[in-house]
């Protein structure tokens, strides 16, 4: 069974709101193991309603620094058991019994991400011509920015799956490196702060670390004043939703200062990601 949240993810204030939500079916099964059912007339049942039972959760709201977040905190089975094969045929068979559609999306989003670009004008004043780069979660490094100019390009991944031409596969950081990437990997990890502990531990006075995250649609509505924090009411495989003062809060509670920022456009349909570049100390 996941731990449950008892204080902020970011933060770490002990000051939560809750408000009760679900956890959404195909991550319920594959983690968990837990079916979603139906309760009809003939379960005999006189206190409950009939109808579609899920597993049920709650959405964690820090009022201090803005972080959103389920409570469940899964442990390292229950990772394991969600992220094997990530995005292979399995994972994708199981997700399209959930989700119709999932397989044709997910194959849009393996041919590559279109703001890359973005990112590389956004890194390159701060890194050597042909930096080592370390891709921390990268799965194939195909969205490793500056691959291309990259003196070495390392992956660490619990994927498995096949890197792209030039990169070399790693289970632990080798050597010193210029540039340690870690995009789209926060808003998976139940304890953000201790993978972020791990990563600072490779870096050196002249490493940088660029953090990219998604800058939620939600958050995006929260911060304009449209919307508010209890229209979350459903999680699925992207457990943390960062706000940019928590974001920062998480970054400078493990130790690291943050030399520039950056908002990024990831599509033409209002996605957008946080970008953060730092050092330690």
């Amino acid at each position: 069974m996941p731990c449950i949240a008892t204080q902020c993810i970011c933060c770490a204030s002990s000051t939560l709101e809750r408000q009760s939500a679900v956890l959404m079916p195909f991550v319920a099964l594959r983690a968990l193991g837990w079916e979603p059912c139906e309760i009809t007339a003939d379960w005999g049942l006189r206190d409950l309603p009939l109808g579609h039972a899920h597993a049920l959760c709650s959405s964690l709201h820090c009022p201090a620094c803005g972080s959103l977040f389920l409570d469940m905190r899964f442990d390292s089975a229950e990772m394991a058991r969600l992220y094997r094969n990530y995005r292979g045929a399995d994972y994708e068979a199981q997700r399209e019994r959930f989700e119709p559609g999932y397989i044709a999306r997910n194959r849009a989003l393996l041919a590559g991400d279109a703001h890359i670009p973005q990112v590389e004008s956004f890194l390159r004043p701060w890194l050597p011509d042909h930096p080592a780069v370390l891709d921390w979660g990268g799965d194939t490094g195909l969205n490793t920015p500056l691959r291309h100019e990259a003196g070495l390009h390392h992956v660490l991944d619990i994927s498995g799956r096949p890197l792209v031409a030039g990169a070399i596969a790693v289970d632990a950081p080798q050597l010193r490196y210029d540039l340690i990437v870690l995009a789209h990997v926060l808003e998976h990890v139940p304890e953000p702060d201790a993978l972020i502990g791990e990563v600072a531990q490779a870096m050196d006075e002249g490493t940088r670390l660029y953090v990219e995250v998604p800058f939620e649609r939600l958050m995006q509505e929260i911060e304009d004043r449209t919307a508010t924090w209890q229209r979350k009411r459903h999680w699925h495989e992207h457990i943390n939703f960062f706000s940019p003062a928590g974001l920062r809060s998480l970054l400078q509670r493990c130790g690291l200062s943050i030399d520039a920022e950056a908002r990024l456009a990831l599509d033409d349909r209002g996605g957008m990601a946080m970008a953060m570049l730092c050092r330690r100390g």
